[in-house]
């Protein structure tokens, strides 16, 4: 694959707007239910900046890797980024969340929260790579 073309200002804005999204669906719509699943409180979750520095480091790789995927498959369009984010979700992520979490014995509204974020988080991705270019 190459990266040579890749716009890193779409990288680094997808990767804000991926971050973005898990601040939103981890707290304003699916904070309670998401710890409820879990089985945790705040206080269990501890606090700390560390799970925020992983979570920007994952999102920036994440962001890098769909914008070659998604100018190496075709046109840097929105719907090509949606496209791809998709099947990128659904071919190894929702995939890989469902055996672990089912051999982890997990509450499936867990699974659901979790893989519907990833989800959100590609599709935006996906978009913002679209919009401005890989």
């Amino acid at each position: 694959m190459d990266f040579t073309g890749i716009s890193y200002l779409a990288v680094v804005l997808a990767a804000v707007a991926g971050f973005a999204v898990g601040a939103l669906w981890y707290g304003l719509l699916f904070g309670r239910a998401w710890m409820t699943a879990l089985g945790k409180s705040r206080e269990d979750l501890g606090g700390g900046a560390r799970p925020f520095v992983t979570s920007i480091i994952a999102n920036l790789v994440m962001a890098w890797l769909l914008a070659g995927l998604i100018g190496h498959i075709g046109p840097v369009d929105p719907v090509s980024g949606l496209i791809t984010a998709f099947f990128v979700w659904l071919a190894f992520i929702a995939t890989t969340m469902t055996v672990n979490y089912a051999f982890q014995g997990a509450r499936p509204a867990l699974l659901l929260i979790d893989a519907g974020h990833w989800l959100a988080v590609l599709l935006v991705m996906g978009l913002v790579i679209g919009l401005v270019g890989a």
